[in-house]
């Protein structure tokens, strides 16, 4: 049994039912962070039931006003409505917030924290912290050292989101979807706006009608400017769904104000902190999903050259990253593990 510590936190997990909560609990557990006291949060439909914690069986608790108290780190992932409502109700009672949905990510007082890039905004916290898009974190991590050495100026990004970044039911509907298709029989969707067995659509968030770019892009553009602090980056990005389980990929092309080497690159990733060069041409074997679920590193592959740029300025990458890990509950326990106040308890 699990040596408890007097100074470790209390741990409230607002969303535990979900996909990313289930991953929260995971990702604590093979870390070893350590937890005094884990409080499950859901809704009134999963009070009762219980989960499984470090072999111990504990009670989901419905999520009200009084669940954060002597509550000291509380990680949301049950949306932005429930985010924004509960996450001040949880720093007015002592509790860090490090929220993964989009509620706070632009709000200047509030740190949006990939923590391979920016730790140091941690400190700088006034009772939230918030986790940044799936998409944007899968992009960032690895273009980061990039950026350090040889500054960015443009960047174009295609994604192929899974359905994991839509949650459980999204995930359910796959699996349901595709086997009703292979059956023969008909499947009305009712988590996503389109048929998803064997399709793939614009991203299910809202479209702006005068920019025409959904929501998950505008949230990378936003989102990659903040992190990066760096307000002219141009950032161009098309995000669509995939009839894929888990784990996001994504085709980048970068354009640096220096000239820049596939070299350069290997050997600027190869060093990088949460990546790892997948990257055989002659085995024509580079990222896939498949390989990245379950994993916490960002893949990168299909390093080369941008042809339709002569300068040498660009290049081209494939990347793919589980997005209820790094895209989600793992970058929530890093910045978790990272807290000032842990660091000096």
């Amino acid at each position: 049994m699990e040596t408890l510590v007097k100074n470790d936190p209390v741990v409230a997990i607002a969303g535990v039912t979900g996909a990313v909560g289930a991953e929260f609990i995971a990702t604590m557990d093979r870390r070893g962070f350590p937890v005094r006291k884990l409080k499950p949060l859901a809704s009134n439909r999963s009070a009762g039931k219980t989960i499984d914690f470090r072999g111990q069986k504990v009670v989901i608790e419905e999520l009200n006003e009084r669940s954060f108290e002597g509550v000291d780190i509380a990680l949301f992932s049950a949306g932005s409505g429930v985010s924004k409502r509960f996450a001040p109700i949880a720093v007015k009672a002592g509790a860090v917030v490090i929220d993964n949905s989009s509620a706070f990510r632009m709000d200047p007082n509030v740190p949006l924290v990939i923590p391979e890039i920016n730790a140091s905004r941690i400190r700088e916290h006034k009772g939230i912290i918030a986790v940044p898009n799936c998409a944007a974190i899968t992009a960032l991590v690895p273009l980061w050292p990039i950026h350090q050495k040889n500054r960015i100026k443009r960047v174009i990004i295609s994604t192929y989101q899974a359905a994991s970044g839509a949650g459980a039911a999204a995930m359910e509907e796959l699996v349901e979807s595709t086997r009703a298709n292979l059956n023969g029989q008909v499947y009305t969707p009712k988590v996503m706006p389109h048929p998803y067995a064997f399709n793939l659509f614009n991203h299910n968030t809202a479209v702006d009608p005068e920019t025409g770019y959904n929501d998950e892009e505008t949230k990378v553009i936003k989102e990659t400017r903040k992190i990066f602090e760096d307000d002219r980056i141009a950032v161009g990005v098309t995000c669509v769904r995939v009839p894929v389980l888990r784990a996001h990929c994504e085709a980048i092309t970068f354009e640096c104000e220096k000239p820049i080497s596939e070299d350069q690159v290997r050997t600027l990733l190869a060093a990088a902190p949460g990546v790892r060069i997948v990257d055989d041409r002659a085995g024509n074997y580079f990222p896939m999903p498949i390989d990245a679920s379950g994993q916490d590193d960002v893949l990168v592959g299909r390093i080369r050259k941008d042809l339709s740029d002569p300068s040498g300025h660009s290049i081209s990458i494939f990347v793919a990253a589980d997005q209820l890990l790094k895209g989600a509950a793992l970058n929530a326990v890093q910045i978790a593990e990272l807290l000032p106040e842990r660091v000096m308890a």
